[in-house]
């Protein structure tokens, strides 16, 4: 068993004070200029190598050499949201703020950073950790990548025999661990739409053709799809988030735009849900209406390595106690770790951090994380890439 715990403790003040920098600090996607200065400037610190501007403002280091190969991976954007609380760290940033524990994530990989050179300085570690700082988890750019997706185009997994993933739970409780093998979270797509009918009169509506009322039928046929076109055990839904149509109450428009989510856990389901939503809009033809529908691939279903995901539940279990590990629930959410859990074997586990009895949700004004998880979170990932390296180890042993 390793010392991380206890030696990730005595970085506590420095992990928060790095943690608070970045939350006064946020940055929203693929504009984390600052964030990655902070970061090149700790490895600078620590002497440790990296590469800049990958995913446009991303920031890949490496560690040691030859094989193994292990990556660790922490999201570095925040979230066009107000913050509410009143703390010292409060955003800076009028209208940006880590909303979702990002700069946790950050200053979390940046203490593994410290505690895993340390050993290889010592000579207590062979083979390579690779740690990617990735912009933008929670957008797309104007091509429809984000940051995940655009290192693994950019080649920042290549060679890789494993990456391992964290992210922090606002509601679940603090210094647990969550994990869960195969699919863990949700593929995510996207759609717009418009129905189309015929403008005119209110006073007068069978001399137009309401596109209201036919977006009617279509929003039944879209809600019908999750009960009765969808096998009933099979995970997946779509949500219809906005609906905008008309400026007068006496003028029936011509058209209503619609947009919305799709969730899915299989490729098969993800199939059936787009074929169903067209079919909806379809109604809008026996009419006498149309429609037009765009629907736009968003991430892929999040699906931990079982070998991985038992690594990281026996890893975790030996660092905290078995008591504080357990498997995590199957989430409608998403996230784009999902394409480099398609580059390599992988694993993407929660690390709970509630702060108080208040419901702190993800995206929302007033969240917060408990502090005291800072050193956990820096412990668990040196732990995964050191257990990794050593139990992988090729040739002579360690």
């Amino acid at each position: 068993m390793s010392n991380y715990l206890e030696r990730a403790a005595a970085l506590r003040e420095q992990l928060v004070a790095t943690r608070r920098d970045l939350h006064q600090h946020p940055e929203l996607f693929f504009q984390e200029i600052r964030t990655a200065k902070k970061i090149t400037e700790h490895l600078d610190g620590l002497g440790i190598e990296y590469a800049t501007g990958v995913a446009k403002t991303g920031v890949v280091a490496h560690l040691g050499e030859g094989a193994p190969v292990i990556a660790l991976r922490a999201d570095m954007d925040a979230l066009p949201i107000m913050e509410a609380n009143e703390v010292e760290y409060k955003s800076q940033n009028d209208g940006v703020m880590h909303a979702c524990g990002h700069d946790a994530h950050v200053t979390c990989l940046l203490g593994a950073a410290t505690l895993l050179a340390q050993d290889f300085a010592a000579g207590r570690l062979r083979g390579t950790v690779r740690f990617l700082f990735q912009p933008a988890e929670e957008c797309e750019d104007d091509e429809g990548k984000s940051g995940g997706q655009r290192m693994v185009d950019e080649g920042a997994l290549e060679g890789i025999d494993a990456v391992i993933g964290m992210h922090v739970i606002s509601t679940l409780p603090a210094n647990q661990v969550f994990v869960r093998e195969g699919a863990f979270m949700a593929a995510v797509d996207s759609f717009t739409a418009k129905v189309i009918g015929r403008g005119g009169h209110g006073a007068y509506p069978h001399e137009a053709l309401d596109p209201i009322w036919l977006s009617a039928q279509v929003l039944n046929g879209i809600h019908g799809i999750l009960s009765r076109r969808k096998h009933p055990i099979e995970p997946g839904l779509i949500t219809v988030g906005s609906i905008h149509a008309g400026k007068a109450g006496n003028v029936i428009p011509v058209e209503v735009e619609m947009t919305g989510t799709i969730r899915s856990f299989s490729q098969e389901t993800r199939m059936l849900l787009h074929r169903e939503l067209e079919n909806a809009f379809r109604l809008t033809q026996a009419f006498g209406g149309d429609y037009h529908l765009d629907i736009e691939y968003g991430y892929p279903v999040t699906v931990n390595d079982p070998e991985m995901a038992r690594y990281v539940q026996r890893m975790a279990s030996d660092l905290l106690g078995a008591e504080n590990v357990k498997e995590a629930a199957v989430e409608t959410g998403a996230e784009d770790f999902s394409f480099m859990a398609q580059a390599a074997p992988a694993a993407f586990f929660y690390l709970g951090a509630k702060l108080d009895e208040r419901n702190r949700l993800h995206h929302a004004p007033d969240f917060d994380i408990d502090e005291s998880i800072l050193p956990t979170g820096a412990a668990l990932m040196a732990e995964a890439a050191r257990k990794y390296l050593q139990e992988n180890q090729v040739g002579e042993s360690a």
